[in-house]
């Protein structure tokens, strides 16, 4: 049976026709679903037509023995996917439920997590060996209604309709680079960065105009530069001596300690925007969450 036809019940095609219909447009071929399903290319088939035919459009275009998605069905195969790795993702949850705190799954930003979360997470798994963590890295704020993300860290104002924020630190900039750049272009006071190449990080557009400001010099230049994704591409760009990076002081730790980086001129400048950790306001009874809360803001100095 295609649809599930209960009155009062949104009428919702069957998982066995919907699992057909995404692996035929993952793999282009009915053929290579069925040996991924473990079926008979007969059975994907007569899925994808009995769906094709209450549905009223075309899915796929067929031509000889080979298949290809219309456009109908490339939108469709689009949205199907994503509610089918929500449903996995839920399951994969509520099975974590039997005798353990739970799965979390964390959104964290990239060199955020590397450098600093991932280091101290043994102490969770120590504390609470009973919680998964299952980790989504993005650069951008997650959106909780279309993914299935329990809690992130974010960066920004806190600003966040429908969740829950605690503020775990804010940041100091600092402009770093490779001693032998300082050395050889003679980096000693704010007027000299003007000199060096200035690395962009694309997330931080006014990382570089809002430090230079606050010297008092002239942003003309502050865009001016190559430009890299991550703080740890920014980073690895300036020890590689491409330039001078403008780069939160606690993700450098290390290599200032190393000597691979070092503080040409130690004015940091301090934002109003912070690191937060934010989870929806249905997720905040979750035991997972919680437990993951109060471990991270203990971490930070900080309680719930």
């Amino acid at each position: 049976m295609i649809f599930d036809l209960v009155p009062g019940r949104l009428s919702v095609p069957s998982l066995s026709a919907l699992a057909a219909f995404e692996a035929a447009a993952r793999h282009g071929s009915f053929t290579r679903a069925a040996e991924e399903l473990n079926l008979t290319q007969g059975a994907v088939s007569r899925q994808v037509a009995h769906l094709e035919q209450v549905l009223g459009v075309s899915l796929f275009q067929r031509v000889k023995k080979r298949v290809s998605l219309t456009p109908a069905g490339s939108a469709y195969a689009t949205e199907i996917r994503d509610g089918l790795s929500r449903l996995a993702a839920a399951t994969v949850s509520a099975m974590a439920f039997r005798g353990a705190a739970g799965v979390l799954h964390l959104g964290i930003l990239p060199t955020f997590g590397t450098r600093w979360l991932i280091p101290r997470l043994p102490r969770f798994i120590e504390a609470h060996p009973g919680v998964t963590i299952n980790f989504t890295t993005k650069l951008v704020p997650f959106d909780f209604g279309r993914e299935p993300i329990d809690a992130a860290v974010h960066f920004g104002d806190p600003v966040w309709p429908g969740a829950v924020l605690h503020r775990l630190m804010g940041e100091e900039v600092v402009p770093v680079a490779a001693p032998s750049l300082v050395e050889r272009l003679g980096l000693k006071e704010p007027a000299d960065m003007l000199r060096a190449p200035l690395l962009q990080q694309a997330t931080r557009p006014r990382a570089w105009a809002n430090w230079l400001e606050k010297q008092g010099l002239p942003p003309e230049r502050a865009l001016m530069g190559p430009r890299f994704e991550q703080f740890a591409m920014v980073s690895q760009a300036a020890v590689a001596g491409l330039g001078l990076a403008i780069v939160p002081r606690f993700l450098i730790e290390e290599e200032l300690r190393s000597g691979a980086l070092v503080v040409p001129v130690d004015r940091p400048v301090s934002g109003t925007e912070g690191y937060y950790l934010v989870y929806p306001e249905t997720r905040a009874a979750l035991p997972a969450v919680i437990a993951f809360r109060d471990w991270l803001l203990g971490e930070c100095g900080l309680t719930a």
